[in-house]
């Protein structure tokens, strides 16, 4: 016994704990708001499903190399300067839009926050809801065809770029509008982001899911492509029958009515209401509160 505590003492005494600076704590922080940062960005671009596909390839290779896979080492070990580029290339539009948005985004705002009190939390309001499904039926009444876009958390920004740029706060007289008959705005798709329109005539890649019925048009097929590549809701209305549909992660729903359209969207608005209590900093803020209680 007398043995075990002796090694126990002299492997203690050995023990030497690194000295934590000030530099050495701003260093952690520092790491600690990249890596959040980077998981956003996986979070809310496309990038996300492509890791999942790099993970798939990951572990295969893992596996291999357990089982001693020479030749398949081989090929990978070759062609691995080739796939830190398909990578880079293939990941191009995210990253220029995060070093866009490095620039943009108002990181004080976000850390240190003003408010306090109950918060709602949502994609979009109730209002934009009732615009869009309103928009949706008084088109199909009159057999107007409409492509509509609700982006969920996957940013659809290359889907963005191909068309045209609106930023306009969500009305269904602005929707029929862009999609009546013979106006410049018509064709392609709108896409919609929290509760603006941010873009028009957009173009979307088609489905080529060889179960969906041979009836259905381009725009349909459009609806259910974009769908596939991203969360997004998307909204179709028949230019011949009238029809309302809606495809979501990859399935056509069709002949939807109000309610349904409605109940869908409410489900990617996922409204919730937190309790916040934040730090009031702004004196004047404070004091006008303050009046605004008595």
């Amino acid at each position: 016994m007398e043995n075990i505590w002796a090694i126990l003492d002299n492997y203690i005494t050995k023990i030497s704990l690194p000295r934590i600076g000030i530099i050495d704590i701003i260093e952690i922080l520092l790491i600690s708001v990249f890596v959040y940062q980077f998981m956003l960005w996986i979070k809310n671009t496309r990038a996300y499903t492509l890791m999942k596909g790099i993970l798939v390839v990951v572990a295969f290779i893992f596996i291999a190399y357990i089982f001693e896979m020479n030749t398949i080492l081989w090929i990978v070990q070759k062609l691995g300067s080739v796939l830190i580029m398909a990578i880079l290339v293939i990941f191009q539009p995210e990253l220029r839009k995060v070093l866009e948005q490095l620039g943009e985004k108002k990181y004080i705002a976000s850390l240190i926050p003003f408010d306090s009190g109950k918060e709602i939390k949502e994609r979009f309001t109730d209002k934009t809801i009732s615009e869009i499904a309103r928009a949706c039926f008084d088109m199909g009444e009159v057999k107007t065809g409409a492509l509509i876009v609700i982006e969920g958390d996957i940013i659809l920004s290359e889907y963005e770029r191909t068309g045209i740029m609106i930023d306009s706060l969500v009305s269904s007289q602005l929707i029929i509008n862009i999609f009546e008959h013979n106006t410049p705005l018509h064709d392609g798709a709108v896409i919609v982001r929290n509760n603006r329109i941010v873009a028009a005539t957009c173009y979307l890649p088609l489905s080529d899911n060889m179960a969906l019925s041979k009836q259905l048009g381009t725009r349909h097929r459009a609806g259910v492509g974009i769908s596939e590549v991203s969360d997004s809701l998307t909204i179709i209305v028949s230019e011949e029958t009238g029809k309302v549909s809606t495809a979501l992660g990859g399935k056509l729903n069709r002949n939807v009515s109000m309610e349904e359209l409605k109940s869908e969207l409410r489900i990617l608005q996922n409204k919730t209401t937190i309790e916040t209590s934040k730090f009031k900093l702004w004196k004047g803020r404070l004091k006008h509160d303050q009046k605004t209680v008595k």
